[in-house]
């Protein structure tokens, strides 16, 4: 029961921050996705970056155990779906999490992303056998590094968490450089509408 509270309490706090900083708005995404306006950008990266950053360095300092790292598979199927993902969120204005935030705030626009989304599930539900048996789901897990304790394999020899500070730190400095607009493009406009 104390999980179940403490995942609430979590998904609550970070829906309020989406929501803060405009990700619930389509109209935020989409400026940030045809490039006029990268204040999320600059945002998603940010939080991208800082969590690596103290995910692996808290690894290397015994913070954190490795053995509650996810590694997804990686196949041909996740491509896929990334692409499919992109067009929907370009499309709607919508990913899975901020368009359960934007519903939470009221906008009604959002019910149908929520809706259209399960019903994807579904389908792709009824016809996992048939995906399964192209061997698109076929795939194995790794990691751009190797992590010592972790059950999967690095593509490099590189030390995993140092990989992951390195690429944590280059997010930090991509969207600490990065200007809020393109060439002068875009309105200025306050993250929470």
């Amino acid at each position: 029961m104390t999980s179940i509270l403490l995942a609430i309490i979590i998904g609550g706090a970070f829906g309020a921050v989406l929501d803060r900083i405009g990700a619930s708005n389509p109209n935020w995404i989409g400026r940030m996705l045809n490039l006029t306006n990268l204040h999320l950008m600059k945002t998603i990266l940010l939080a991208i970056g800082t969590g690596s950053v103290l995910m692996f360095a808290g690894q290397m300092a015994g913070l954190v155990d490795v053995g509650h790292m996810s590694v997804k598979t990686a196949y041909v199927g996740v491509f896929i779906g990334g692409l499919l993902l992109g067009a929907g969120w370009a499309a709607s204005g919508y990913c899975p999490g901020t368009s359960v935030c934007a519903a939470a705030s009221g906008r009604k626009d959002a019910l149908f992303f929520i809706a259209g989304g399960l019903l994807g599930a579904a389908a792709y539900m009824v016809t996992y056998p048939m995906w399964k048996a192209t061997g698109m789901l076929d795939g194995v897990k790794q990691t751009l590094g190797t992590v010592p304790g972790a059950k999967y394999d690095g593509l490099t020899a590189l030390s995993g968490d140092l990989v992951g500070i390195a690429l944590g730190a280059l997010f930090i400095i991509i969207a600490i450089v990065l200007p809020e607009r393109l060439s002068g493009q875009g309105t200025v406009l306050t993250p929470a509408e």
